[in-house]
Parts: structure tokens; C-alpha cells; sequence
């Protein structure tokens, strides 16, 4: 009978250790398994795209706004006062150099130019008549002289009314594109009269406003890229000359380019979006400009190391579209991560889908 009672009170105090160690080993189980959880799901992998950075050449570039200029343009006037008989040419049209375009009343000059003409051949006649008397002594050397200034003086008569009546027309003084009319036939014109404008549209000229900062890096033969509203093709100028000295007001300088417009596809007067490329760097590196994250006046960029998301404090540079050059941060071979950047922090687990 007591060896029962002992076996019952064993295993009763057996019970009650189980009882009360077990739930409690149990529970220290399940919360180090929630912890081992919440750890593996802090440690969760992002799937990104990776950039490795390269050595390559980076240009130093200045947005600027400018409007596209003529490269001749003038308003079309006689020298000459008259009564407006032809208007010859069509608005809107392509000219040439010397092209006559209008003229007015020259009849009289047309009638003294007959009259001086049928003169200078008399006069022509008469002084080979007597050079002959002359050669055989028959008439005196000043008798000739006389002939011979006349027919002279005759000649010049006409050079003269020639010249009055190109003065009565009006002709273009270069290639160009002839603009609207602003006077009819019939209408009296003097020389203050503007008949039309004529534009030369090829090639065209960009004026610039560059900061004096860069004044030792614009120069003759910089190039230019622009683009024009409503077309997405990149377009390149010269710069062909630049101002003498810097304005004290804005303390900037102007240059000028050339765009040839051979086929007249840019009007004078559109706006240009335009890029001045300025010093060279034939050593720089970038990475794309999705990569860069600004933070708190700093700029950061993720590196991948060994699969992991280590955060980089670097240095901008030049920024283009695409692009920003580094100057302190990073070297060439680092790889950066360029997608899923909202969700990056320092040390976060990469899965690499991609790499350029």
C-alpha cells in the first residue's frame, strides 16, 4: 500500500513539473521564433536594377534661352523718287542676289540714254575722221583733242544715266526670303519708302547671354545644341564670334552662332532651347540621375556591397538629362543601385535583376 502512494505522489510531482515548465519553455520558444521571424522579415530582399560606373569623358554644359536671328535682314527701298511702274517679284518668295523686284517711272532717263548713245556715235565717227587728218597733218593736234574729249565727256553722260536708272530699280541685295508688300503699282515712292523686307534665313544666327565665369571657355568654334518646341531631333550651331567686352550690368557677354538652315526649315524668330557645352573632362564618371537621392542639403547614392545596400554620401558635378558626374564618393567599377530607390535604407538585402 505505501509503495503505491509513493509511485502516485512521483508521478503527481512529475505532473506538476510538467505542469509548470513546459508552457512556460514553450512560450520562450515561440517568442524566440517570432523573433527569428521578425528578423527574417527585416532582412527581406529588394529586386533592383544596378548601374556600374565607368570612366568616360563629361562635358560641362549651360542651359540658355535664346530666339533664333536672321542672318541679314533688311527693308527694301528705291534710291530713287518716282512713280511705282512694276511690281515684279511674289511675298513669301525665295529671291536671288541682283533679282529686280520693282521699278519706277524712268522713261526719261530711258529717252536721254537713246539720245546720249546716238550722240556718242557721231562723236566716235567724227574723232576717227580727224585722228586720220591728224596723222596726215591736215588739222591741229588741239582740233582732235577737242573730238576726243567730247567723245569722252559723252561716255560719261551715259555711265551717269545708266547709273540713275539702276537707281529707278529696286533689286535685291542678297539671297533671301522676300516678306509682304506694303506699297501697290501706281503708288509714289521716294527713298523712305520700305517696299518689302527681305530676310536671309540661311544660315541663322543665335545670340547668347553667357556669365562671365565662362568667358575663357567660349570661343570661336564652341558648339551649341539646341532643340525646337514641338520637334525632339537635336540640333548643333558654332559659335563664330563674341562680344568685345563683358556688359557691367549683367556681367555677362553675348556671342553669336551660326545654323546653316540649308533647308529653311527654322524660321527667324523661334524659340531655341540651348545647351552651350563648355569644358571637357576626359577622365570623369557619372551615374544615372535616378540614382542620386538629395537628403537634408547632401546628396546620396546606394552602392551595392557583396548583395547589400550600403549608403554613400558623393559629390555632384555637371548634370545633364540623364546623368550626374561624380566628384567625390564613388570610383569606376562601384555598381549603384537605379531602381527602387523609395524603399532602399542603409544595409537592406539586393537581389540584382539587372545590371547596365
Amino acid at each position: 500500500m505505501k509503495k503505491k502512494t509513493v509511485i502516485v505522489l512521483v508521478l503527481a510531482v512529475i505532473g506538476g513539473i510538467i505542469y509548470f515548465i513546459y508552457p512556460r519553455q514553450a512560450k520562450n520558444t515561440g517568442e524566440k521564433l517570432s523573433r527569428q521571424n521578425a528578423r527574417d522579415a527585416g532582412r527581406r530582399t529588394l529586386p533592383v536594377d544596378a548601374y556600374i560606373i565607368k570612366s568616360h569623358g563629361v562635358t560641362d554644359v549651360y542651359p540658355v534661352n535664346s530666339f533664333f536671328l536672321p542672318s541679314e535682314e533688311v527693308d527694301l527701298c528705291f534710291e530713287a523718287s518716282g512713280r511705282i511702274t512694276e511690281i515684279i517679284f511674289e511675298e513669301g518668295t525665295y529671291v536671288k542676289k541682283d533679282q529686280l523686284l520693282a521699278k519706277v517711272n524712268d522713261a526719261r532717263l530711258q529717252a536721254q540714254l537713246k539720245k546720249s548713245q546716238a550722240q556718242l556715235d557721231l562723236y566716235t565717227s567724227k574723232e576717227f575722221r580727224q585722228k586720220l587728218l591728224l596723222a596726215k597733218d591736215a588739222i591741229s593736234q588741239e582740233t582732235y583733242d577737242e573730238s576726243s574729249t567730247l567723245v569722252e565727256a559723252t561716255r560719261a553722260d551715259i555711265e551717269l544715266i545708266k547709273a540713275q536708272i539702276r537707281e529707278a530699280e529696286l533689286r535685291a541685295p542678297f539671297d533671301g526670303l522676300i516678306g509682304l508688300r506694303q506699297v501697290s503699282e501706281g503708288a509714289y515712292a521716294n527713298p523712305s519708302t520700305v517696299v518689302a523686307k527681305l530676310t536671309r534665313v540661311s544660315p541663322l544666327k543665335l545670340e547668347l547671354s553667357i556669365p562671365e565665369a565662362y568667358i575663357d571657355m567660349v570661343k570661336v568654334g564652341t558648339s551649341i545644341l539646341f532643340n525646337i518646341d514641338g520637334d525632339t531631333l537635336k540640333y548643333r550651331a558654332e559659335v563664330y564670334a563674341t562680344e568685345s567686352k563683358i556688359n557691367v550690368t549683367t556681367l555677362s557677354f553675348t556671342v553669336r552662332a551660326y545654323y546653316p538652315n540649308i533647308d529653311h526649315k527654322i524660321p527667324p524668330g523661334r524659340f531655341a532651347s540651348v545647351v552651350l557645352q563648355l569644358n571637357y573632362d576626359g577622365k570623369g564618371i557619372s551615374v544615372p540621375s535616378e540614382s542620386v537621392i538629395p537628403d537634408l542639403g547632401e546628396h546620396i547614392v546606394y552602392r551595392v556591397n557583396n548583395n547589400r545596400a550600403m549608403k554613400v554620401e558623393i559629390e555632384p558635378g555637371v548634370r545633364t538629362e540623364s546623368y550626374v558626374q561624380i566628384l567625390k564618393g564613388l570610383n569606376v567599377g562601384d555598381t549603384v543601385v537605379t531602381t527602387g530607390i523609395m524603399q532602399l535604407r542603409d544595409g537592406i538585402d539586393l537581389q540584382i535583376k539587372s545590371v547596365k
